[in-house]
């Protein structure tokens, strides 16, 4: 049959704006400033997307001291959800916020990775893990598969996705040559090539974009390119009241589990910095059926999944110092490219 349903491949969107704001508009509005003109109609305004997780531990929520933030982890899921339909998560980041550092680290995980879905005694495509049990259950095989706490969860589905970005007035993203989409199966859309903004439409499209020969890899790619999008374009907004428009907006469209006043707290705590800095990595593997015929999966990459697993450990440290953070391959490979480079150059 003729695949129908939409996929979406969207972040957490509200929670970029709100953590990456705070800093970004530093010269707009002090802290008292923010205070009296936005505390409480944020407040407010956030009521509805407090949606906590049942049967798991609530988190201790961050206190008033600003002069010190420990690090701590958003799962953010980008879903598929239709009328009453709980939906799947064919978006996984698993993010880690370091508000004194100003670091943020976003581990990509791909929607049909095989894993043990925790709760149901049983194998399957993590994205299926929402379907069956909602956040909570895909927070518990997050971390079974990470080895490590999801202290959060932040979760958007596709109406919040495209209103979002179009009240941005649109992003930047590196389209160079037109994207068709027109495989037998799949839903038909262009996105041309070249255009200086891209509205919530051909965002979406973007991210799911489904016919180039990289797979679930070259898809979660542009995830993190879209994901640095819009902190690009959070960056040239330039105005702390505008954020109360996009939670109107988004209204059911967004959801997590933490309170108002804890997330409105963490966004004031990244004030302070002068900058943030993202690391992104994607989870390696390759794909393959357990059966001639057979559903398709994504196996990760052990030796690969054993290093993340590490990675993460040492950026929830509270205690590791940011120049002893582990950094993706990605990054390690440029700096000893450069390196490299500089060293040639000396010689010669």
């Amino acid at each position: 049959m003729k695949k129908k349903h939409k996929r979406l491949y969207a972040i957490g969107i509200i929670a970029v704006v709100l953590l990456t704001a705070a800093y970004l508009n530093r010269g707009v509005l002090a802290m008292a400033g923010f205070d009296w003109f936005l505390q409480g109609s944020l407040e407010k305004s956030l009521e509805n997307t407090y949606k906590p997780v049942e049967n798991r531990q609530p988190v201790k929520p961050v206190g008033v001291d600003r002069t010190k933030r420990d690090p701590f982890s958003v799962l953010l899921l980008g879903v598929d959800q239709r009328d009453n339909e709980i939906g799947r998560s064919d978006t996984l980041i698993y993010t880690i916020v370091r508000p004194n550092d100003g670091k943020m680290l976003l581990v990509s995980i791909p929607r049909d990775l095989y894993v043990e879905i925790v709760g149901r005694d049983s194998e399957d495509k993590i994205n299926h893990a929402h379907a069956f049990g909602g956040p909570g259950m895909t927070m518990d095989t997050v971390e079974k598969l990470l080895d490590a706490p999801v202290n959060h969860y932040a979760s958007i589905n596709f109406e919040g996705f495209r209103a979002a970005i179009d009240a941005m007035g649109g992003i930047a993203l590196p389209i160079e040559d037109d994207i068709v989409n027109k495989g037998y199966g799949h839903e038909k859309f262009v996105i041309k090539g070249g255009q200086d903004l891209y509205g919530g439409k051909d965002a979406l499209n973007f991210v799911r974009y489904r016919e180039d020969a990289g797979g679930d890899m070259s898809r979660t790619e542009r995830h993190q390119q879209f994901l640095h999008a819009i902190i690009e374009k959070a960056t040239s907004l330039k105005q702390w009241n505008k954020i109360p428009s996009f939670i109107d907006i988004m209204g059911d469209n967004f959801s997590t589990d933490m309170p108002p006043g804890q997330l409105i707290d963490m966004s004031q705590a990244m004030l302070t910095k002068s900058g943030l800095t993202m690391y992104s990595h994607t989870l390696l593997g390759q794909g393959g059926r357990l059966e001639a015929g057979g559903a398709w999966y994504y196996f990760a990459d052990e030796e690969d999944l054993q290093q993340v697993q590490t990675m993460i450990h040492n950026w929830l440290d509270a205690d590791a110092p940011s120049a002893s953070l582990i950094l993706p391959p990605k990054y390690t490979a440029t700096v000893e490219k450069e390196v490299q480079s500089l060293s040639s150059a000396s010689g010669q």
